[in-house]
């Protein structure tokens, strides 16, 4: 039977059609829903059988060396990496909800199937870098340049050719 690893738009957008009882969530998930309806939707599932759970230490560190490798670590917070570990966990019966972009390009090149929520689904996967401003020489990772000190932009490095979004 197929799982579903829910992010926190499962809860924010509430246009999510799964059955509560065949997802799956990580505890950090309730500190990023703010508003009433988004803590009321939450509950809700809970009684009907979510389960919340605490990801494995070891995905999340593979989420982590992967995050790294296409350079999205710095867009992902605590949250996100756990989500991504627990829909590692479960990767070969189990489908990532997730509006994230940077989330979707890890999850995808972890071999993890995606749906969104409420947005479009990415179409390419992307390795970033950033690129100074001032001088343009590129760098891996890096907020100010190493060579003249201006402010550094991120910016595709690589698209991945032939490689596109699994479809769910």
């Amino acid at each position: 039977m197929t799982s579903y690893i829910a992010d926190s738009a499962v809860f924010i957008m509430g246009n999510c059609s799964v059955d509560s009882s065949l997802l799956i969530t990580v505890p950090s998930v309730v500190d990023e829903l703010k508003s009433r309806d988004s803590v009321l939707r939450f509950d809700l599932a809970k009684e009907g059988g979510l389960r919340v759970e605490w990801p494995e230490p070891e995905m999340v560190k593979e989420v982590l060396k992967k995050a790294e490798q296409t350079r999205d670590s710095e867009e992902l917070s605590k949250t996100d990496l756990e989500i991504l570990a627990k829909a590692l966990e479960h990767k070969d019966r189990a489908i990532l909800l997730t509006d994230d972009y940077a989330v979707q390009n890890v999850a995808v090149q972890l071999g993890i199937q995606v749906k969104p929520i409420a947005q479009k689904k990415i179409r390419d996967l992307i390795i970033w870098q950033k690129r100074c401003i001032g001088c343009g020489k590129t760098f891996e990772k890096g907020d100010e340049c190493p060579i003249c000190g201006s402010p550094m932009k991120k910016m595709r490095k690589t698209k991945l050719k032939g490689k596109r979004s699994q479809e769910s």
